[in-house]
């Protein structure tokens, strides 16, 4: 079986700083962090050859990176001790894109992603703040839509400049908890009035 996914965290890593062809510029330098024990969170990466796969099969994936990916993800659980998608007290995930070469401000990132519904409730009860959960998850419905679902982020912004309009506001942290859930309504209409809702199902 061929191995698409890099595990790193805990002060250990498969992967080193030699691999930048295989694990991108950060996949690489974050191995080698965890593997000399610099404090970084736990994760893991897909490599470089997933992307070659890719193109060379009609843009279709490996049909065991699914499995490798789940097994990343629970090993992030078991070093965090939180459970991704947990309605409770929900595991997050940065997905941050990477390359062989250094591409700053070309790459794409989606970040919060586990947040729904139902884990952002979980999300606001655990972390005590829940202006904090709800502002969370409407950055991740703008920033999941514009990449991943090719929705542009313009549409979310008017939203947002609209909503702010309405109440007066200068700045978006005059937004209160109330607003954020009024924006996160408008955000997935925008998402379903493009025929490209964001997933609820983790």
């Amino acid at each position: 079986m061929t191995k698409w996914v890099y595990k790193f965290g805990n002060g250990k890593a498969e992967g080193n700083a030699s691999d930048r062809n295989l694990l991108g510029g950060k996949g690489a330098n974050l191995a080698e962090m965890s593997a000399i024990g610099i404090p970084v969170p736990p994760g893991f990466t897909i490599s470089t050859e997933v992307c070659t796969y890719y193109y060379a099969n009609g843009k279709t994936f490996p049909a065991d990176l699914k499995e490798q990916v789940q097994e990343g993800i629970k090993h992030c659980e078991a070093i965090v001790g939180k459970k991704f998608a947990d309605p409770n007290d929900p595991l997050l995930f940065s997905v941050r894109s990477g390359a062989r070469i250094s591409m700053p401000g070309m790459m794409d990132t989606v970040l919060n992603l586990g947040l729904n519904d139902e884990t952002v409730k979980g999300l606001a009860k655990a972390s005590g703040d829940e202006r904090f959960a709800y502002d969370s998850y409407r950055r991740f419905l703008q920033m999941y839509s514009d990449v991943v679902l090719g929705v542009k982020h313009e549409n979310f912004e008017h939203a947002l400049s609209a909503l702010k309009d309405k109440k007066g506001y200068k700045s978006d942290t005059d937004l209160t908890v109330d607003d954020l859930k009024e924006l996160i309504v408008e955000y997935k209409k925008i998402g379903e009035k493009f025929g490209k809702p964001v997933p609820q199902d983790s």
